[in-house]
């Protein structure tokens, strides 16, 4: 028995309607990986990162400046690794010269080579920090702290953070870290170190009491002497003018003033002296 014309109409008319709703599926479906690729095979690098790319877990030599880069999707991922400069704060305890206890506060400020973070994720990692930065700190402050004695520590800081700095810069260098600046905050000691500094400064101030009272001493000890060999050089020079002469009419003055004083009455009462007056010269 053959098919009617109106079942073969029928048949036909459903078979494009499914043709036609299949290309809109497939469509649809390619559409959709089209977009899932194109998300998936973009990225973007945030500012003041840099992108280490990876290629199933490999790190190509590629690095990635911030912005919007494409990746092969599910082959190639990017980590990114900030390049601003980072502070770290640490306080580390060592040993100085003299065999003191120091405890030192620092800050360093640090920043990763922007030219090689992929030679330092794929050498040292994302945990740089722990791994790299704090232990450079804690040696490079027990190797110079251990040149100076504790004193020297705290009068010659500036020499010990500007060798702190080297060393440390170098030690950084190495694993493709630069150092931007590094600023020693304190150095706190034990309880009798202080007491001992507190009881040295003290001695040294009442030394220095001490001397400059030895200094005052002296100086008016050498101006008495001065001014005694001055009173001495004047008596001499007084006593070399004194002549017969000059002796006389000393003589003659004082028996003047004596007559201008005498009202010409002899004194009344006996056994005493009789100033001497001599009225040679008197008509």
């Amino acid at each position: 028995m053959r098919p009617t014309l109106s079942f073969i109409y029928f048949n036909e008319k459903e078979r494009r309607i499914a043709l036609k709703y299949g290309k809109f599926i497939v469509s649809g479906v390619i559409l959709v990986l089209v977009i899932v690729v194109f998300i998936f095979s973009g990225t973007k690098v945030e500012s003041g990162h840099r992108g280490v790319l990876l290629q199933l877990g490999a790190v190509k030599p590629t690095i990635l400046t911030e912005g919007f880069h494409f990746k092969i999707p599910f082959i190639q991922s990017v980590e990114q690794v900030e390049v601003r400069v980072q502070k770290e704060e640490s306080s580390q305890s060592a040993a100085s010269k003299d065999l003191q206890m120091v405890t030192a506060k620092v800050a360093v400020n640090y920043s990763v080579d922007p030219g090689k973070v992929n030679k330092l994720y794929q050498e040292i990692g994302p945990d740089f920090r722990a791994r790299i930065v704090d232990p450079a700190i804690a040696e490079s402050l027990k190797a110079i702290t251990a040149q100076y004695t504790a004193e020297e520590l705290i009068s010659k800081r500036p020499d010990v953070s500007a060798k702190v700095k080297e060393m440390l810069s170098k030690k950084l260098t190495k694993y493709y870290m630069l150092l931007e600046d590094i600023n020693i905050k304190e150095f706190a000691f034990s309880e009798e170190f202080n007491k001992a500094i507190e009881l040295k400064q003290t001695a040294e101030q009442n030394a220095l009491k001490a001397q400059r009272d030895l200094d005052r001493i002296k100086i008016e000890a050498e101006q008495q002497i001065t001014q005694a060999k001055a009173e001495a050089e004047s008596l001499k020079l007084k006593k070399e003018e004194v002549t017969p002469e000059l002796i006389q009419l000393k003589q003659i003055e004082v028996q003047e003033k004596a007559l201008e004083k005498w009202d010409g009455r002899l004194p009344s009462v006996t056994g005493g002296a009789t100033p001497f007056i001599d009225l040679s010269g008197v008509k």
